[in-house]
């Protein structure tokens, strides 16, 4: 697989995704605006199948998806779904955990996930918001230890880390640093980047916009994503008022200036 494939996070444009006719509508718009894959995630009740039959006729690939923890419990209906996709990246969109204790336990959970589902070809990765950002404790030096760092540590190596990039900034971090420290933890747990730029308003709101176009280090960014061999380049805005169609091709337009094909 070439490091620099740029998808498409269907979460973008979830009000369009809802039946089988609006997302091979959807897909056929993607694959016509030069994407060439897409992340499942927040489609309708859709079987798999017609999913799958889609992506086929409109010459996408299904890079990831994401997933309840509790449907990924369930190991081999989630073998079965990804299976019929062609794809081995699942990622949970995120946890929230109001102590240390409770994100070990999520570890723990997470852990025993990632086991049951590698006998299906399938390596689980985790998604994150700015709150793994906390702090879980502080150090002798002062320095904290903050959930995300935690996470490195505790999940097994297998398990891949869904860096976004807005809510690493959103956080407070520096989205090209963390890129670094997750791929120096091993080989192979950044195949995945949720690529998402964020602007300041003049009211200082931080707000989402087009890759390119707010105030995030793309080279840097994007040196660290080569260090680290990604796969999958992942455009997602959450919401905003412009089409999030005309979203997705302008931060594709923008990426590929940026020297991604």
């Amino acid at each position: 697989m070439a490091s620099s494939v740029i998808g498409a996070q269907i979460y973008t444009i979830r009000d369009h995704t809802q039946t089988a006719q609006d997302l091979a509508r959807s897909c056929k718009r993607l694959r016509e605006d030069g994407y060439e894959a897409v992340q499942l995630s927040a489609q309708g009740p859709i079987p798999v199948e017609q999913i799958a039959q889609i992506l086929r006729d409109e010459g996408l690939t299904c890079a990831a998806t994401h997933m309840s923890l509790d449907e990924m419990e369930d190991a081999q209906a989630c073998g079965a779904f990804h299976a019929a996709l062609d794809c081995k990246y699942p990622a949970v969109g995120g946890f929230r955990g109001d102590s240390r204790d409770a994100w070990n336990g999520f570890a723990d959970r997470f852990n025993h996930i990632a086991q049951g589902l590698a006998g299906h070809g399938l390596r689980v990765g985790y998604h994150n918001h700015s709150h793994e950002l906390a702090p879980v404790d502080a150090a002798p030096t002062g320095e904290g230890c903050t959930v995300l760092d935690l996470l490195i540590e505790r999940l097994d190596p297998s398990i891949w880390f869904e860096i976004d990039t807005y809510w690493i900034a959103h956080g407070g971090g520096d989205p090209a640093a963390w890129l670094d420290k997750v791929a120096a933890s091993g080989p192979g747990r950044l195949p995945c980047v949720h690529v998402k730029d964020m602007a300041i308003t003049s009211q200082r709101e931080h707000q989402y916009c087009e890759v390119g176009s707010g105030n995030l280090n793309w080279p840097a960014i994007l040196d660290a994503c080569r260090r680290a061999d990604v796969e999958w380049y992942l455009v997602e805005r959450d919401e905003g008022e412009m089409d999030p169609f005309e979203s997705l091709k302008i931060s594709l337009d923008q990426m590929r200036a940026m020297g991604l094909s």
